[in-house]
């Protein structure tokens, strides 16, 4: 399962993510925003994805606003979950193969449907790399404490 969120500066590409997911016949969950919403604010969907992602490791997550970053910082809050941002299909296979991303932030300011569906594809065919030293690594992620 992916789940998927947006602000009002990301919604518009996440619905065409979805359109892409269902032509990929990829389930998927969306978590909001439902509707085009001005006011709306990045963390509070960063947190329903990122508490999926947290309780059922095995499931995956897309969020999207301006630049990424909000999403992502906000994601990572949470144990478990490791949410980069990615601008192209090469950082999307690199995140997923060395540090075994589980949450896909992306920047619809910067970020057309086009690229956006050539990242998520990268993203969801390339394997984690289980190499020792990855392994180690992402270990080691997980284990840092929230202070």
């Amino acid at each position: 399962m992916i789940y998927l969120g947006a602000d009002h500066r990301g919604f518009y590409l996440k619905e065409g993510i979805k359109k892409f997911l269902e032509e990929e016949k990829i389930k998927f969950d969306d978590l909001g925003n439902l509707s085009y919403d001005e006011s709306d604010d990045y963390p509070d969907f960063a947190k329903k994805v990122a508490l999926k992602i947290s309780s059922h490791p095995k499931n995956k997550g897309i969020l999207v606003c301006g630049s990424g970053i909000g999403m992502s910082i906000a994601a990572n809050r949470f144990k478990g979950v490791r949410a980069g941002v990615c601008l192209s299909g090469y950082m999307a296979r690199e995140a997923k193969r060395a540090i075994d991303i589980n949450i896909l932030c992306l920047a619809a300011d910067l970020t057309d449907i086009n690229t956006a569906k050539s990242i998520v594809r990268e993203w969801l065919k390339t394997s984690f790399k289980k190499e020792p030293r990855y392994l180690r690594r992402v270990k080691k992620i997980d284990q840092l404490p929230n202070y």
